[in-house]
């Protein structure tokens, strides 16, 4: 069973069953992409010590890096997210624990315990994982973790981007 979130998520795990598990993921739909990086940016924000858009870009050093990626070459568009995939390859080559699966199956990372060695890179079947310039460490989607809704989600002003709750059973 799916539930399609838009703009607002009021799903709340503590009104699933027992026996449910809620699974969230981010589906991208290129056919209606029109190109505009709206959810890098936003992301880029979300993952920004402030939160707030000219304060993220203008003050804060580091500067944030989105963890959703748009290439183009036009007239094709190709949004590269991650999966939280139900067996993650890239939680399975990650020697030091940085990438785990939470209890809500996403896959998260802790920035701490990355040594670098970029095994995750290479072993991410969709290669949702890349290596940020300036720290050296990777980036991935983490749905935005500790953050009610994904940001990119929410501001993607032609809905490219739909937030999905699995329920699963």
């Amino acid at each position: 069973m799916y539930l399609k979130a838009k703009f607002i998520c009021t799903f709340s795990k503590a009104k699933a069953e027992a026996n449910s598990m809620a699974k969230g993921r981010i589906i991208a739909k290129p056919e209606v992409c029109m190109g505009c990086h709206l959810c890098e940016i936003w992301c880029a924000v979300a993952h920004s010590k402030s939160k707030d858009i000219i304060k993220a870009f203008l003050y804060e050093n580091p500067k944030p890096q989105p963890r959703i990626f748009i290439k183009e070459k036009l007239p094709e568009i190709s949004i590269t997210v991650c999966r939280h995939c139900e067996e993650p390859e890239c939680v399975l080559a990650c020697s030091t624990g940085a990438l785990y699966k939470n209890e809500e199956g996403v896959v998260l990372y802790d920035e701490d315990t990355c040594i670098s060695c970029y095994e995750c890179v290479e072993a991410c079947l969709y290669n949702a994982i890349k290596v940020n310039e300036v720290t050296g460490k990777i980036l991935k989607c983490d749905l935005c973790d500790g953050l009610e809704y994904p940001y990119c989600v929410m501001k993607c002003p032609n809905n490219a981007l739909e937030f999905i709750i699995e329920i699963v059973r």
